[in-house]
């Protein structure tokens, strides 16, 4: 029989072993979790009424939980994004924008990385479409191997980190807070992110100017007006998108999984009006029901809900089902379609099955006190917050070698979050604790795409680049970059700003100086106020006033005498006043 509070350790050793041969993470999960559960009941550690909870969880937390159903939306999104030519258009004009600089593609790179980041979520595609695009371009006018592959695969993985990023998604379930205030947090360091590679850009044109050359202008094929022309036809179509997606967010008018599903629909939108194929008929109803859009937000603004306002969307939605049919006859982008479905079907199976072994690994890892075991380890670090930051950190750049974002999300993350609260909270807020936490678990999981030797984004740049380039090249150019995000991840731990400038604050409140006071009605009647002393004789009067006027007598009129009653009743009600001012004066 093994003592219960070797069994939490235990059940990692077991994970770690079934990994190491090969099985799949979701399979041994769950095999590691029935494992130990079976002896934990042998031993009486709980009963088998326990185990009911893993079914309870599977259908109530994970196939009935709206929220992760914006997975396989933005999965759609991005692989018809990444797919429908905006990427090589954007490249393209972009890199003849910024190529007479020198670092000019290096710039290009970084800044279609970060927009085609905030409109599709995902790296795969975003890696290789890039590569594909870029980098025969780079090796053309001899930039350096080792920073164009490292740039390139810094770029792609941006996604991770940028909205509407599918590890923010999963975070914010995996941590139980909002997506919206996760990706509000995840703003400010995106920006700096994206302002460090291009410092280290421009540092690089200065050290070794011959790793970036400028592109000669007589090479450009477009200048002035067309060229901008060419970059605004990227750059706006990604802007509504962007906001369709996150604005609406944002703003609160629909739901993570509401503001997916429009952005899958326009994407497909996005790719229809892009084909050539399309021809003038669809081009119309497309202007056609750009200006319903515009007519119908005119009319939302006048009067809601208006006869214009519901005729104006009506045309939109008829336009909009016009091109998603007209989509499915192009034989081109039903062949798209066909990709971005399968695509998504087999990251949604994956998800789901992680999430299913997970839920046996963590409901067992409970029963026998694991996290009870996790938060005795972790606040018995020294250095406090900080120290459990940093072990916390460490811990998760070494996992990342060996294990995917998804899994480290669903094993550690929901073990973590519970001290992370009670640790950060005097940090940042109870209601920003968690979002800091999930920002900086974010940006340290960008490098385990990064580093070997499950480097993804490095096997995606191998499987598309060119013979002449060398594995050392890339995985040497991927060390610069993976620096640059283990500094980043510094700055986001020690400016908490960053994170929670955009969040609500949080309204502090010391209960102890809680003070209710209840107006009396004399209190009410005097706009002038008084001490307590005062109130209190007010109130003495105002009762001897209303026994006076119970005895039958009259209130006296200003300026005559208390002490010269006229009549029998009048001494009467003389005489009790006297006798509540003498009781009042007593005590």
């Amino acid at each position: 029989m093994i003592p219960v509070e070797y069994m939490p350790p235990l059940m990692f050793a077991g994970l770690v072993v079934f990994m190491l041969f090969g099985y799949a993470v979701a399979f041994s999960l769950a095999a590691v979790g029935l494992f130990f559960g079976f002896f934990a009941i042998e031993w009486g550690y709980f009963d088998a009424g326990f185990l009911q909870a893993i079914p309870g969880r599977i259908f109530g937390s994970i196939l009935s939980n709206d929220l992760l159903l914006a997975i396989p939306f933005f999965t759609f999104m991005g692989t018809i994004l990444e797919r429908c030519g905006l990427a090589e258009d954007m490249l393209e004009s972009m890199g003849q924008l910024f190529g007479t600089l020198r670092g000019g593609l290096g710039y290009s790179v970084i800044i279609v990385g970060f927009i085609l980041g905030a409109v599709t979520g995902t790296v795969a595609a975003q890696v290789i479409a890039m590569t594909l695009i870029s980098l025969p371009v780079m090796m053309r006018y001899k930039y350096n191997m080792r920073y164009a592959t490292g740039v390139l695969a810094a770029s792609g993985t941006i996604t991770q980190l940028v909205p509407p990023s599918l590890v923010l998604v999963v975070l914010a379930d995996q941590l139980g807070k909002s997506v919206g205030d996760m990706y509000l947090g995840a703003w400010g360091p995106s920006l700096l992110q994206i302002g460090l590679f291009a410092l280290y850009t421009f540092i690089l044109t200065l050290i070794k100017p011959d790793y970036l050359p400028a592109i000669p202008r007589e090479d450009l094929t477009l200048v002035g007006w067309p060229l901008w022309r060419k970059c605004l036809a990227g750059i706006v179509p990604s802007a509504v998108l962007i906001f369709l997606v996150l604005g609406t967010m944002m703003f609160g008018i629909a739901t993570p999984t509401e503001a997916g599903a429009m952005g899958a629909i326009g994407a497909i939108v996005l790719a229809v009006v892009r084909d050539k194929d399309l021809g003038k008929l669809g081009m119309r109803v497309f202007q056609v029901g750009v200006l319903a859009a515009v007519a119908g937000i005119v009319a939302y603004r006048m009067q809601p809900k208006s006869i214009p306002f519901q005729v104006s969307f009506g045309v939109l939605y008829l336009c909009v089902a016009y091109l998603c049919v007209r989509a499915a006859m192009i034989p081109d982008l039903r062949a798209l379609l066909r990709q971005a479905y399968q695509s998504t079907a087999r990251l949604t199976a994956m998800v789901a099955f992680i999430l299913i072994g997970s839920t046996c690994f963590s409901i067992v890892f409970q029963g026998v006190d694991g996290n009870t075991w996790v938060e005795h380890w972790l606040t018995s670090l020294p250095g406090g917050a900080w120290g459990f930051l940093l072990i916390v950190n460490l811990f998760v750049f070494f996992l990342a070698f060996f294990l995917d974002f998804f899994e480290i999300a669903f094993i550690i993350v929901p073990m973590l979050a519970p001290v992370a609260q009670k640790i950060l909270s005097p940090i940042v807020g109870e209601s920003a604790a968690l979002i800091w936490f999930g920002v900086i678990l974010c940006v340290n999981m960008q490098t385990s795409f990064m580093h070997p030797p499950f480097g993804f984004a490095l096997f995606y740049m191998r499987g598309v680049a060119p013979k002449e380039v060398k594995s050392s090249d890339i995985y040497w150019g991927a060390v610069p970059f993976v620096v640059l995000q283990l500094i980043m991840v510094a700055l986001v731990v020690a400016m908490p700003k960053m994170v929670t400038v955009f969040l609500d604050k949080d309204l502090k409140v010391d209960l102890d100086k809680v003070k209710i006071e209840l107006p009396t009605d004399g209190g009410a009647n005097d706009p002038s106020g008084g001490t307590d002393e005062e109130q209190q004789q007010k109130d003495q009067d105002q009762a001897a006033s209303d026994i006076q006027k119970a005895l039958g007598g009259k209130d006296e009129p200003a300026g005559e005498s208390k002490d010269e009653p006229k009549s029998d009743e009048d001494k009467a009600a003389a005489a009790i006043e006297r006798a509540l001012r003498e009781g009042a004066d007593k005590k």
